[in-house]
């Protein structure tokens, strides 16, 4: 199974998303119009039982449409729906600012008498992905999918950098002591549970991971361990060793979700052995890059800023590692302006769509759409999809029978016909917006899960297509009996093509039987070829 969401997440990671479904009788569809050119990619032996789906649009114009009311897997390139309706409806350079405030006086000697709560807002950064020209930070190898898929590559900014700035605005503020507590209140929104693994909050720290970084040393010895954050939340105890060249590679966390996040000697292992000549996949280079889920997200924000308090030289005369004691709050919204001592500006939305989109960051999809929910006063997953359906219908178009949404980020069965998708992305091009969610779409053979796709530029006449196509991608893998069946993979974006006319597309293919990685990438590479097939033929 491990395997499996190795495989799952290095598509999602290289490009694609999905269809399921019956035969190959491509003359049973209505006027597909499918070249012969992408017709021989899609009858190619590694697709036989596969079911293909193709919607291209120019100027209001549909030219090819194959399998039009078909429902596919669509997986990430749901999130063009989550992440397109905020951008609209609070604009790209909305931010989530993160207060603090006091409740209780600031005697003459500075000694806080009360507690320092901290407001979440939903800024999915917190100030730790600020490029220094204030960019957002990004790889095309991100952690969020490093223990899926292998390895991968970290941002350069300190993940605890907004803390660290909210801690100084407090002691310039005067405060040198608190008596009393300090609070996280992460009461924006109803806590969602994120694929079983935890309850996602509206606080973030270095997106709820905790980075490994792990070089081998000298064969017998222990191998090199860094992490990132380090805090007294979580403590992580060294037991990889380096083994000799050509030993097998058992590296294990333990526990990978700490479930003692917020009680004192909290602490997660690393075992196994490291072989001396280890190359990392993906990178092929070192350092190999894992991670540990932070699943107790608030009790873990308290900590890192009880210790960034006192990094600024503010005493604290509560535990640092505790339980965050939100019986403690005040009534919700009862905070007033007087009383704020500090306040982090969040990024612009515009940088956060461009983190979700280009690195496929599931749970800040699944965010969008709870801030989206916000916006129409709800504020659980089940109502932001409700509200969503008819903001979807009245807004954009898009019928709520032609789509089927289990959260903001298209995990699980998530499906859409092919017209759900283009019909999307056509009303996405009227808004004001438009180039701002453009530009955060990754770019064929470029950047982002499509810089992987790269296999099109061996024919001389598709290699123009490099650059001209942004797309988002996705992916569905499940296990069985005959082993992986990559259930959906999908493209679903833009065309600049040859002759200047701007495509809409989406592409997908369900119920490929794959035989390993070869095949694998031999998808989402084939899929590239379409695309490039497009841009060249219109």
């Amino acid at each position: 199974m491990k395997n499996l969401t190795r495989f799952t997440a290095l598509l999602a990671l290289m490009a694609a998303t999905v269809a399921f479904g019956g035969s190959r009788s491509w003359s049973a569809t209505n006027d597909a119009h499918v070249p012969a050119d992408i017709q021989a990619v899609i009858d190619q032996p590694l697709y036989r039982g596969a079911t293909w789906g193709l919607r291209v649009v120019s100027s209001g114009k549909v030219l090819i449409d194959l399998r039009p009311r078909d429902k596919f897997f669509i997986g990430s390139v749901r999130k063009i729906f989550s992440v397109g309706e905020l951008l609209n409806q609070v604009g790209p350079r909305h931010t989530y600012d993160t207060p603090v405030y006091r409740r209780g006086r600031i005697d003459r000697a500075g000694i806080l008498q009360g507690d320092l709560i901290m407001v979440a807002s939903g800024d999915l950064t917190m100030g730790g992905r600020i490029n220094p020209d204030g960019t957002v930070a990004i790889t095309n190898y991100d952690h969020n999918e490093a223990d899926s898929l292998g390895n991968a590559v970290l941002t350069a900014p300190d993940p605890l950098a907004g803390y660290v700035a909210l801690a100084r605005q407090v002691a310039a503020s005067g405060i040198k002591e608190i008596v009393g507590n300090v609070i996280i209140d992460d009461r924006l929104f109803r806590p969602f549970n994120f694929r079983g693994e935890f309850d996602v909050k509206p606080i973030f720290v270095n997106d709820d991971v905790i980075d490994l970084t792990i070089n081998p040393s000298a064969p017998g010895t222990s191998a090199s361990v860094k992490w990132r954050p380090q805090s007294a939340a979580l403590r992580v105890s060294n037991q990889l060793m380096t083994s000799p060249s050509g030993s097998r590679y058992t590296l294990k966390l333990d526990p990978e979700f700490p479930p003692d996040i917020g009680k004192p000697d909290c602490m997660a292992a690393i075992t196994g052995q490291l072989p001396a000549d280890f190359v990392p996949p993906l990178t092929n280079r070192l350092p190999l890059v894992q991670t540990i889920r932070i699943v107790a997200p608030s009790n873990y924000a308290r900590t890192v800023f009880i210790e960034a308090l006192a990094a600024a030289g503010i005493k604290i005369d509560a535990p640092a590692v505790a339980r965050n004691p939100i019986q403690l709050l005040p009534p919700r919204n009862s905070y007033r302006a007087e009383m704020k001592v500090a306040e982090l500006k969040g990024m612009p939305y515009s940088d956060d769509a461009k983190l979700i989109l280009k690195v496929s960051y599931n749970i800040g999809a699944d965010t969008s759409l709870m801030l989206f929910g916000l916006t129409q006063g709800v504020d659980n997953m089940r109502d932001a999809l409700r509200v969503e359906r008819k903001n979807l219908a009245v807004r954009y178009g898009v019928p709520d029978g032609e789509y089927f949404f289990v959260d903001g980020s298209g995990g699980g069965a998530t499906t859409a016909t092919n017209r759900a998708v283009t019909t999307m992305l056509a009303a996405l091009t009227t808004r004001s917006t438009f180039p701002v969610f453009f530009d955060s779409l990754p770019i064929l053979g470029v950047d982002g899960s499509l810089g992987f796709v790269t296999d099109f530029r061996s024919d001389p006449s598709l290699a123009g297509a490099a650059g001209q196509v942004r797309a988002k991608t996705g992916t569905y893998a499940q296990g069985s009996a005959a082993g992986i069946v990559l259930k959906g993979q999908a493209f679903g974006g833009y065309i600049k093509a040859r002759s200047g006319k701007r495509l809409i597309y989406e592409l997908v293919v369900n119920n490929v039987k794959v035989g390993g990685l070869k095949d694998l990438i031999q998808v989402f590479q084939d899929e590239g070829r379409i695309s490039a097939i497009l841009w060249r033929e219109n």
